[in-house]
């Protein structure tokens, strides 16, 4: 059994959410084990990136990207499944945090403004 911490961005998505559906897009990951790990099928899957392995794990609505420390697996973020955030990730584009930030609904509004 692994102990699972969360990134700022992860804890923010989840805060977003009720109860019962943060219950829902956290438990698929306490069901993790080294073996699903090593050798991942479908929820779950592995890629590289800069050296680093990444998970992505999907439940429900929403992919949740991690890292395996040792006994810890660090969620770096829950994304929505249909965010242009969650398909750059996803397709392994380069992107960076100002990247994500840009998809923040403030940011967005704040472009909107600029245009009246």
């Amino acid at each position: 059994m692994f102990q699972v911490t969360f990134s700022d961005q992860s804890i923010q998505e989840l805060n977003k959410l009720e109860k019962l559906e943060q219950m829902d897009v956290i438990e698929p990951l306490t069901d993790l084990t080294a073996a699903k790990l090593r050798h991942p099928r479908e929820p779950l899957g592995r890629f590289s990136r800069a050296g680093t392995t990444y998970y992505r794990l999907r439940a429900g609505d929403y992919r949740i990207y991690f890292e395996r420390l040792e006994d810890t697996l660090y969620t770096h973020y829950i994304l929505h499944r249909n965010s242009l955030t969650d398909f750059v990730f996803r397709t392994k584009l380069p992107i960076s945090e100002e990247q994500l930030l840009e998809q923040h609904h403030s940011f967005w509004k704040y472009l909107e403004t600029l245009n009246k």
